[in-house]
């Protein structure tokens, strides 16, 4: 049956700021859903409350309304738009679905005479209320855990009582596993089962006996409304029961599973969303299973609405599951669909891989100074990484080397554990860096059975790792001169990096990567088609590998590549890789729009990305996709296969940026500012150099290798002094320190953590204003201000912590002119072609730099939102030289100011020191419209901004 066609206009909830828990897989859905509804010709209006997402921008919907979530909110926009047929909740996380929940208790739909769509009432209160849910997993025979609900701390305890330790404390209606806990110890009890039921909005927990040790599988579930259920993909935690699905490395398809076990669960998460409602749309069910050979399962839970899982399994696939959940929403039917790679299979074939693919979580522990960094059932880490591969092996490699975190793979990097204890301690108390100590832990030949014993990973994960640490300690044994063929093509598809291999043979990157080209050991690229080649697929989506050569009848010896290349002129953008705080979804929106603008000027569009929750890697947003680590040598292999006309690294944040320097020696073309302004604005004596002669102020400084070299510094700069590393990102390791002590111990701390380093002393301008402004610069020295905004808190808070005011609301017209002026003159010097962004403190009337950054940077989206501008469209066109500064018509439109607000998730980490600082701490950002400075939010922001100023 085709759509209800009684629909017309469609309210779409998203999920706010970014937090840890609920991050930006949900901008991804929300963005593929309002594309998908609009297609069938409804109206879309959307409310988010995120400035830095695709999802908000104007082009997305037809009425965006950038507001709270709140339900004062959702009245507003139903009055304004009495139109609106349906609301669609499933799209915006927990979030989307508790203001659903709050809006039906009030009677809100049933006021406006709005149903809901993708999801039912019953079934969200049935999955969220765990004493519900248990109930009907009971009704239908599908196995549970022996639990009960508590509502008060005294039935918590009976219940601890009756069933002994370890238990499982699981709050209802919560987010990320916020409140969760295992309580292993009697003592640890009472706190924990606090904390559970003050997390709870509705103060229940949920206390089941801990399936530790067991091992947890997903099922991504699609249903339309005659019931045709499909399972889109099947997703294994290489982590057992114990650690949240969101921190844990999973793997897909499922690896360890004996087939009847699969069906069973199959066939259990089908009756699972069958039995919580009559909706069509997407689910998400988690299982245990024992890890014996009687594979008892136990359902953990549903969720009935995309998850982070969604959006990794779509990507994992290919299978858009929020645009088709979306339809579904709509009243079409599975079979009704077209698969969107193939455009030839219906929507109701399930998927079927033909690689692997590993998904490892990207943490940022190093922000939450004093942190707990052991990984539990509450989630803890801000983003993911992907990797594809043909093998299990392969696609760790791959996804080990998409985290940024200054290693190269698994091990073969010089940079593993070598201490028994240390490595014991990491294997029992799981943290960040799990993924890479069971290597150290196999190369320092603890047996595999004692490493399963204390991990409880299951044997042929670590099997497959240990085949790994053979094939290393075989090609340490050669030289580059006589290493044979077939074990460099066993180690490249296995995963191992050129830089690896080199290791392996101390010798250079360079001389494996020419030894690869003179035996032909090239990278093939793949097409992720969903049904394994059984059908011819229509969407350019790549994975890399490598092949060995087949030869043909007569002799002809070749691999099979399946990225064919086109004569149009192409463009290369490098994505952002996964999201850490202080580089995040903001830098997703300007990769999107510049392949948009690269797209409007003519060119095949290129995207270079490895983070699943985003959009610049769906499939169909780039002419072509490579779902890549943003790695050297996976660029370098791509580049040289696609012969772009240039790589636009500006749009990445410092992911990309930091290629530039490999790119420009390579001899490939950087789109935009050259490498060596870009390297100027990074180098603090060069650009000091530059400030000193265009006669701009700024803090006098120094630079130290040594903590003895500082000392002496701290003697010409007086206290107090910000002490800042080079080339980093987010203000990570800034301090600002009062006395020698200080400054001695946080310059050791530094040097330890980064070595080689070389150290920014500033002199701290105490009591000083902040503000920071935007730019687009073209190739004549055209510039043109998009924005200046000042930061409430002082100088000292980070500006990604600040809340920044569009306009400034207290510089006066003479530090306005300096900004200006400053901002002209810099972005003319450093030959910037596209987008810069510049930092001020203003003391004494007098506007100092703090630095400048000639990339895009956290701040253009807020303002391209703030004034309905779509400022990353215009700079990449600059950057193409396709159009000058003054070919564009600005007409920024804002009544009264926006504020851009920080989130923090320090609710994650209870124990942690709150204060801000100069490192970054905060893992999103909403916007706020006040009409004027009257308004009371922004006279309690203003109260408020010296509370968290700290050293």
């Amino acid at each position: 049956m085709p759509k209800d066609t009684s629909i017309k206009s469609v309210l779409i909830i998203g999920s706010g700021p970014i937090v840890i828990g609920q991050a930006c897989e949900f901008d991804y859905a929300g963005s593929q859903s309002a594309r998908s509804i609009r297609e069938e010709g409804i109206e879309v209006i959307l409310i988010n409350s995120n400035p830095a997402t695709i999802m908000t921008d104007p082009s997305m919907a037809d009425h965006i309304y950038l507001k709270p979530l709140t339900t004062k909110s959702i009245i507003e926009i139903l009055k304004e738009h009495p139109q609106i047929d349906a609301v669609l909740p499933t799209m915006g996380g927990q979030t989307a679905l508790n203001l659903c929940l709050e809006a039906e208790e009030k009677g809100i739909w049933q006021d406006f005479g709005v149903r809901l769509i993708g999801v039912d009432v019953n079934a969200i209160n049935i999955t969220e209320d765990r004493e519900q849910f248990k109930q009907l997993l009971e009704r239908i025979n599908v196995p549970t855990a022996p639990a009960k609900t508590a509502t008060s701390y005294l039935e918590g305890k009976e219940i601890a009582q009756e069933f002994g330790f370890p238990l499982v404390i699981r709050p209802s209606f919560t987010l990320g596993g916020t409140g969760a806990a295992v309580v292993y110890k009697k003592e640890d009890f009472d706190e924990l089962l606090t904390r559970g039921l003050e997390a709870s909005p509705i103060h229940e927990v949920l206390i089941d006996k801990a399936l530790m040790g067991w091992k947890e599988y997903e099922l991504e579930l699609l249903r339309d409304k005659n019931d045709n259920v499909v399972i889109i993909c099947s997703i294994e935690n290489m982590d057992p029961m114990g650690i949240h699905t969101g921190d844990s490395i999973t793997v897909a398809p499922a690896m360890t599973l004996s087939d009847t076990t699969f069906q069973k669960l199959r066939d259990y998460a089908i009756l699972m969303m069958r039995s919580i409602g009559n909706f069509a749309g997407g689910c998400n069910v988690q299982f245990a299973v024992s890890p014996d050979e009687k594979e008892d399962i136990v359902a953990i839970e549903i969720n009935p609405r995309v998850s982070r899982s969604s959006a990794l399994a779509s990507k994992a696939t290919g299978y858009p599951i929020a645009k088709i959940a979306s339809k579904l929403a709509l009243g079409y039917n599975l079979d009704e669909l077209q698969n969107q790679i193939t455009k030839s299979t219906s929507a109701l074939f399930e998927p079927t891989l033909d690689y692997v693919i590993v998904k490892i979580p990207r943490w940022n522990f190093d922000k939450f100074e004093g942190s707990d960094r052991t990984l539990g059932l509450q989630m803890k880490s801000v983003g993911e990484v992907m990797g594809i591969g043909r093998s299990f092996q392969e696609a760790l490699h791959k996804a080990t080397q998409s985290l940024e975190i200054k290693r190269n793979g698994l091990g073969a990097d010089g940079k593993g554990y070598k201490n028994y204890e240390q490595i014991i301690e990491k294997l029992t108390y799981a943290s960040w860096d799990r993924v890479f100590v069971i290597y150290d832990a196999i190369a320092m030949g603890i047996p595999l059975s004692t490493i399963h014993e204390i991990t409880r990973i299951d044997m042929w994960f670590l099997k497959q790792y240990e085949e790994l640490y053979t094939l290393e300690k075989e090609i340490s044994n050669y030289k580059v001169s006589d290493l044979p063929k077939e074990l460099l093509l066993e180690a490249k598809q296995k995963g191992f990096a050129d830089r690896q291999i080199a290791h392996m043979m101390s010798c250079l990157e360079s001389e494996v990567h020419t030894l690869r080209m003179n035996m032909n050991i090239n990278r093939v690229f793949k097409l992720v088609d969903t049904c394994a080649a059984e059908f011819k697929a229509k969407t350019p989506y790549y994975y890399s590998t490598f092949e060995a050569e087949i030869e043909k009848a007569n002799g002809e010896r070749y691999v099979d590549n399946e990225s064919i290349l086109t004569d149009k002129k192409k463009v290369i953008v490098l994505g952002s890789g996964p999201n850490r705080i202080g580089q995040g979804i903001e830098f997703d929106y300007s990769c999107v729009h510049g392949v948009l603008a690269a797209k409007e000027c003519g060119y095949e569009t290129i995207m270079i990305n490895c983070n699943p929750e985003t959009v610049s890697t769906d499939f169909d947003t780039a002419d072509k996709l490579y779902f890549e680590p943003v790695f050297w040598e996976h660029i370098y292999d791509i580049i040289q296969h696609e012969k772009p006309e240039g790589v636009i690294v500006q749009l990445g944040g410092q992911t990309a940026l930091k290629l530039a320097d490999k790119l420009s020696k390579y001899g490939v073309k950087i789109i935009g500012t050259s490498f060596d302004a870009l390297d100027l604005a990074e180098d603090r004596g060069r650009f000091s150099d530059l400030l000193t002669e265009l006669n701009i102020p700024f803090p006098r400084f120094g630079i130290a290798e040594t903590a003895d070299e500082a000392s002496k510094l701290a003697d010409t700069l007086d206290f107090p002094l910000l002490i800042r590393p080079s080339y980093v990102l987010g203000g990570q390791g800034m301090k600002i320190v009062i006395n020698k002590k200080e400054l001695e111990e946080h310059v050791i701390d530094l040097l330890k953590a980064i070595p080689g380093n070389k150290l920014l002393l500033d002199h701290y301008l105490a009591g000083a204003i902040e503000a920071e402004a935007d730019a687009i610069c073209d190739a004549d020295g055209n510039v043109y201000i998009i924005g200046i905004m000042e930061h409430i808190e002082p100088c000292g808070v980070h500006s990604g912590d600040s809340n920044a005011t569009l306009p400034p609301f207290n510089l006066g017209e003479f530090v306005m002119q300096q900004i200006k002026d400053h901002t002209h003159k810099i972005a003319r010097a450093l030959k910037t072609v596209g987008l810069i962004n510049i930092q001020f403190a203003i003391k004494d009337d007098t506007v100092y730099i703090i630095e400048a950054n000639p990339r895009a940077s956290r701040t253009v989206p807020f303002i391209a939102k703030a004034y309905g501008e779509p400022y990353v469209n215009y700079a990449t066109k600059v950057m193409l030289g396709h159009n000058k500064v003054t070919d564009f018509d600005f007409n920024p439109q804002l009544k009264g100011y926006a504020i851009k607000q920080p989130v923090f998730s320090f609710s994650k980490f209870p124990n942690v020191n709150k204060a801000l600082g100069p490192e970054m701490k905060s893992t999103g950002e909403s916007i706020l419209f006040i009409d004027d400075l009257k308004d009371d939010q922004f006279y309690e922001l203003y109260s408020r901004r010296k509370m968290y100023l700290s050293k």
